[in-house]
């Protein structure tokens, strides 16, 4: 991930250190080295790189040596350290509005992850994605991420709307029953998703913390800040968000064109510009998404080809075996 098209709350970066303080670990003198005052005065890491941020997980794990290290920080995010979403979000006049809140201005809180509000019949999913894949961070991350979320959910509706169950993309670690127990919800593990289910039923119920001119200013509040920061995104990053937004259906050059407000020949353009193009970044999510579903063994070979928008299986198997040197028959077993 580019440095450009990573963005992190400095408020994070402390609660993560401020976790690694309270479990007795003393923080990397690295770290302490990028600390500069903030705007009441105390020392806050400001400006941190997506490669010193992965460095910072790896650390606290390493030194708390807490593998479940990300869902403690994650159960320490309360609706205050969201800022100006967490405010819209509990001043949404229903739940569905909270979570298209969410939908639409993740990118606010960070560019670890994107959202989509997924409904199909009785269960409504707040599916994320990886815009950049998070390597080794990847659990983490997540399960800290999606914890908070769901406490946030769990905070906006009094209870009322449960969470029915959460999804995770790997393998049930160690920990799998402490977060059963901090999610209070059936946690399931080696899925082709990654977020939390809850009944549709609640999603139109008003909210009782529901505040129409609150909300308003929020949301132009927000959408103040995603104008900034998609201005500060390279082009790359935002027509690859667009593209993991319609996995299954990727828009073509010109579609992407239009959907950013440019000809497609000044997309192509810039995106050489920035040293890559349409067809590259096209490439590299097919490559991710590939292996994470064949990871995950839930869709056979026919569908995950359907689905990266292969028309024809061998064609898939051909660029499988390009980007990782084995059929994917071969990386599944």
């Amino acid at each position: 991930m580019a440095d450009t098209d990573f963005f992190l709350p400095s408020q994070y970066v402390q609660q993560i250190a401020g976790q690694m303080t309270r479990m007795g670990v003393r923080l990397p003198d690295w770290l302490l080295q990028l600390q500069r005052p903030g705007l009441n005065g105390e020392l806050e890491v400001q400006h941190l790189s997506f490669a010193d941020f992965q460095r910072l997980v790896r650390e606290a794990i390493a030194l708390t040596g807490e593998p479940a290290f990300g869902l403690l920080v994650g159960e320490r995010l309360l609706v205050h350290s969201h800022g100006i979403l967490g405010y819209a979000a509990v001043n949404s006049l229903s739940l569905r509005q909270a979570l298209q809140l969410m939908e639409r201005y993740f990118l606010v809180r960070t560019s670890l992850l994107s959202v989509q509000v997924v409904t199909d019949g009785a269960l409504t999913r707040l599916v994320f994605s990886e815009p950049h894949p998070l390597g080794d961070i990847r659990m983490p991350v997540m399960e800290a991420v999606i914890l908070t979320i769901k406490n946030l959910v769990d905070y906006v509706t009094l209870g009322v709307c449960q969470v029915a169950t959460v999804s995770f993309p790997f393998e049930a670690p160690a920990h799998a029953d402490l977060a059963r127990e901090l999610f209070g919800c059936e946690v399931r593990y080696g899925g082709d998703w990654t977020g939390f289910a809850l009944s549709s039923e609640h999603l139109d119920q008003p909210l009782r913390s529901g505040n129409p001119e609150a909300l308003r200013e929020a949301e132009q509040l927000c959408q103040q800040e995603l104008a900034k920061l998609t201005r500060q995104q390279t082009l790359s990053a935002r027509v690859r968000r667009l593209m993991l937004e319609k996995q299954g259906g990727f828009p073509t050059l010109q579609v992407s064109a239009r959907l950013l407000n440019m000809t497609p020949r000044t997309l192509h353009r810039r995106l050489q510009d920035e040293g890559t193009s349409y067809r590259d970044i096209l490439e590299d999510i097919r490559h991710h998404l590939a292996v994470e579903h064949i990871k995950a063994g839930k869709l056979t070979l026919q569908e995950v080809a359907y689905m990266l928008g292969y028309d024809d299986l061998s064609n898939f198997r051909r660029a499988f075996k390009r980007w990782e040197g084995v059929a994917p028959s071969a990386f599944r077993a």
